[in-house]
């Protein structure tokens, strides 16, 4: 009897056991499996994850955010910060060397090197894998953006990131400067660029010891935001993210960084520099208080960044009358334009080093629900009801004191619990984000639309196959290095616009630039 009750006893044992293996160890907890059950695992997933850190708004493990995503989804996270400026290397080591690899990578998408990377096989084609991710699959319906979805694909037809949505693409941020001189110096507001030049020379005069126009976090956010209205978007923030520029027109990529667009601009940035019109630590990322002080003390009255921002630097001011506005975009040679976007951005690649380990399923699925749920998508934009907002009746109300913050809703939130980051904020719904601005934002924004094709789209990136990646890799690293030393010696004056020109362009065609171009284009869907 003992022996049979032994027998028995292994039996159900087995049974136990093989009746778990039904159930995918890979699942998630309390995330919904295939089969719509609610499937619990013992323990949070550990992820390890890069996040790119601004010094505007720098990284807290103790955010509200990342705090309540980790208890409510299950989740041990692991982030490792790495300095904006840092970012691209460090992904692009990671992924090259397949050492010191996280589990996921944020704020990243398949343009310029990372295409090449996906198809020799860096970076999991998540596309492949799109059963694990029902509520990404869900808001790109919602939203209606199976095309812009679709365009994301490679060469091999496969989608190798999740990128962030937006319902609508709205303007976030632009030319910001001082509505109380203008008032004082019964000057307009600035609709071109000549209008900006004669503002700042005003200021200037009036305070010799300014660098009237500032930059925030390095000159990317300047070039992105000024160079569309000149034709060309270039540099490391460009569309491309590379030398080439996108004529909308003729549907087709052109040497930007060697065009006559491009020389007009740098030529005016160069002019702004010889008259001390722009601040002279432009070439490295200036530090966010740094820049709010400048402006706060009036040592600078104008920058590009972004309308949130508005309110901690009139907080901090001292100055009698102190007041900020942001403009809609001017108009340059190439009209009224500002940088492109995209209903898709920047978002989350799972590097293939990692996709081996045996709960790569759980890890894809716990990531969907964390940043693209219904739940996942109102924490990283608004918190946590209850504590920093509250809704009634579709309306969203917010607490006392981020209502009341100096700094203003939108940066409170940023900053405190770490709500609306580009980094980790991946559904974008513009009634919801208006909630955090003021009326005079709306305004700008019906301004803007008003003016029409201010923000234009994000350009078709190319099909590359394997060998075409790798080439425009090859050309793209020492043309993007060449073309940074080159703006920098422009704009400084180290280097004379009209005397070296031709031989920056001649250094740039040495490099195939044209070759970099026609590549682009040959490989562009038609």
């Amino acid at each position: 009897m003992k022996k049979i009750m032994a027998i028995l006893l292994s039996v159900v044992m087995l049974t136990s056991v093989f009746t778990g293996c039904g159930n995918s160890t890979q699942t998630p907890t309390d995330i919904k499996s295939d089969t719509g059950e609610t499937v619990n695992n013992d323990g949070p997933v550990k992820i390890k994850i890069f996040y790119s850190d601004n010094a505007t708004l720098p990284f807290k493990k103790d955010w509200l955010t990342v705090k309540t995503a980790e208890e409510k989804f299950n989740v041990d996270f692991d982030f490792e910060v790495i300095p904006i400026a840092d970012y691209k290397t460090k992904v692009s080591l990671a992924l090259n060397t397949g050492t010191n690899t996280p589990d996921v990578i944020l704020y990243q998408s398949t343009v310029g090197e990372n295409a090449s990377l996906a198809l020799n096989g860096a970076i999991v084609p998540i596309s492949d894998y799109a059963d694990w991710t029902p509520n990404f699959n869900a808001k790109v319906k919602e939203f209606g953006m199976e095309e812009d979805i679709a365009k994301l694909n490679l060469a091999d037809g496969k989608r190798y990131y999740m990128p962030g949505l937006f319902d609508v693409p709205f303007y976030d941020g632009g030319l910001i400067m001082r509505e109380d001189f203008l008032q004082k110096n019964n000057l307009p507001a600035p609709k071109t660029y000549d209008d900006l030049y004669k503002i700042l020379k005003e200021y200037k005069k009036q305070n010799p010891d300014s660098y009237p126009l500032t930059i925030l976090a390095g000159p990317r956010v300047l070039f992105r935001m000024t160079m569309p209205a000149f034709g060309v978007s270039l540099g490391k923030n460009g569309t491309s993210g590379n030398t080439l520029s996108y004529n909308y027109e003729k549907g087709e990529y052109f040497a930007g960084a060697i065009s006559d667009e491009y020389k007009a601009y740098v030529s005016f940035l160069a002019k702004l520099y010889a008259e001390g019109l722009l601040d002279p630590e432009m070439a490295d990322p200036i530090n966010g208080d740094i820049w709010s002080q400048k402006m706060a003390t009036g040592k600078a009255m104008a920058s590009y960044a972004y309308y949130d921002q508005i309110g901690g630097i009139e907080g901090a001011s001292t100055i009698d009358g102190f007041k900020l506005q942001m403009y809609p975009a001017l108009a340059g040679p190439a009209g009224a334009h500002h940088q492109p976007k995209s209903r898709t951005g920047a978002g989350i690649m799972f590097p293939t080093a990692n996709s081996k380990r045996k709960d790569f399923e759980r890890v894809v699925r716990t990531i969907d629900e964390v940043f693209f749920s219904d739940e996942g998508a109102k924490l990283w934009c608004l918190g946590v009801e209850g504590v920093t907002y509250t809704e009634k009746d579709g309306k969203i109300t917010y607490s006392d004191e981020i209502m009341n913050a100096k700094e203003g809703i939108y940066k409170s939130m940023q900053v405190k619990y770490g709500c609306g980051s580009d980094v980790t904020q991946l559904v974008w719904i513009n009634k919801r984000e208006m909630s955090k601005y003021d009326e005079n934002y709306a305004r700008i924004n019906a301004e803007v639309e008003a003016m029409g094709n201010v923000i234009q789209p994000i350009p078709p990136a190319p099909a590359f196959d394997d060998l075409a990646s790798e080439e425009a890799g090859i050309l793209q690293t020492p043309l993007a290095d060449t073309f940074e030393v080159w703006v920098d010696a422009f704009i400084t004056g180290k280097k004379s616009v009209e005397k070296d020109w031709d031989q920056y362009v001649a250094e740039m065609k040495n490099l195939r630039i044209d070759d970099f171009c026609k590549l682009y284009n040959d490989n562009l869907k038609k």
